[in-house]
């Protein structure tokens, strides 16, 4: 039977680049043949479940759940606008220096990230001795991404 929105369904991924660079899986082969689970070795690679239209996963894969059926494997192109959007300046912040070094305990380097206490994360893309900026954007923002999918469940 077709997958529909509000379904709950179980899928196994790996999500690439164009250029065809592996940055997610759920498939823990991949996982370590690519280095990731080397990166996050307690992470646990297994299928992925999700309400569909439930918005827990980016819009382009939501949609493409929709009218797929156990068993079916589908290799799906995200444009950034279904993804994570394209880099905004809007999502670079300013900071004064003297007291981010306070919040951090250090001080503020160019390549680190901080997280906010809401959990957004943020890489320093530039500091000095008066004004650090931290970049918001999603690390894939405008990028075009690759999901090969095989759905293994659903209900």
């Amino acid at each position: 039977m077709a997958i529909e929105t509000g379904d709950a369904v179980s899928l196994e991924y790996v999500g690439k680049l164009t250029d065809g660079t592996i940055f997610d899986t759920s498939r823990p082969e991949v996982a370590k043949e690519e280095g990731l689970a080397e990166a996050q070795p307690d992470r646990e690679y297994e299928p992925l479940t999700v309400e569909v239209g439930a918005g827990t996963v980016i819009e382009g894969l939501d949609e493409a759940l929709v009218g797929m059926d156990v068993g079916d494997e589908e290799s799906i192109e995200i444009p950034p606008e279904k993804a994570y959007g394209q880099p905004s300046e809007d999502r670079i912040r300013e900071h004064d220096t003297a007291q981010l070094r306070e919040v951090l305990g250090d001080d503020p380097e160019e390549g680190m990230y901080v997280q906010t206490q809401q959990g957004g994360l943020g890489e320093i893309v530039h500091a000095d001795d008066d004004v650090v900026r931290i970049d918001f954007n999603h690390e894939l923002a405008g990028e075009t991404l690759v999901f090969d999918i095989e759905i293994v469940d659903a209900n």
